[in-house]
Formats: structure tokens, sequence, C-alpha cells
């Protein structure tokens, strides 16, 4: 019986797409409301313009790790045509891992002793 192979460990995600996706771990968003909550979730220190927002929202749908889903956006009383977007369990997944990875590097830089002091 053929032995099936390892998965492939799953790459670092950037910076901005961690932002995306714990705005998403919130409940579905639409693209400016994602692009509003990073603003505010990082103080104003990642902002993401029209281009990259998408083609990040882009990437994740091919990976998997976001889908496309109804929403409702009754502003004005009317039904806007917003693409609201959610995570799916391999979002999720992703992003679990991704907070289990930076938290071993903050404990380990937290164990260095020249670190200990500036990091305590």
């Amino acid at each position: 019986m053929p032995r099936k192979p390892a998965p492939e460990p799953r790459k670092a995600l950037s910076l901005p797409v961690i932002h995306i996706l714990l705005a998403l771990a919130e409940g579905a968003r639409h693209g400016y409301a994602i692009k509003q909550d990073v603003q505010e979730r990082t103080g104003g220190a990642i902002r993401l313009g029209p281009g990259t927002l998408y083609e990040a929202i882009q990437r994740l749908l091919e990976a998997g790790l976001i889908a496309e889903t109804s929403g409702a956006d009754a502003e004005n009383g009317q039904q806007a045509q917003r693409r609201y977007y959610a995570l799916t369990a391999e979002g999720w997944a992703a992003l679990e891992d991704e907070i289990h990875r930076l938290g071993a590097i903050v404990d380990r830089a937290r164990a260095h002793p020249k670190l200990r002091k500036g990091l305590a």
C-alpha cells in the first residue's frame, strides 16, 4: 500500500493577511468593512489600498481560506450589491496555526536573557 505523503507545512501568512482573517473571525464582512477593521485594529499602521485588499481576498478565495457568502446590506433602504466574505474551516485552521506560530516566536523571545528585560 503506497504511503500518503505528509502534508506540506503551511507557509507563514503576511501581516495584512493575518489582519484580514482576524477581521473575518468576527463575522462575514464586505471588502470595505474589512479595510476599515484592519485600519482600526492596527491603529492605522496597516492601511489596505483597494489593489492590495482585493488581491489578498482573491488569493484567500483561491486557497480556500475564505469563501464568498451572502450578506444583506440595507443602506438607504436598498439592497447593495456588495460581496461578503467569511472564513472557511481551512481559514480558521490557518489563523489558529498562525497565532500559535507567532505566540511561539514571542515565547522564545521572552526566554532570551537579553530580550527578557525589554519584553516584560
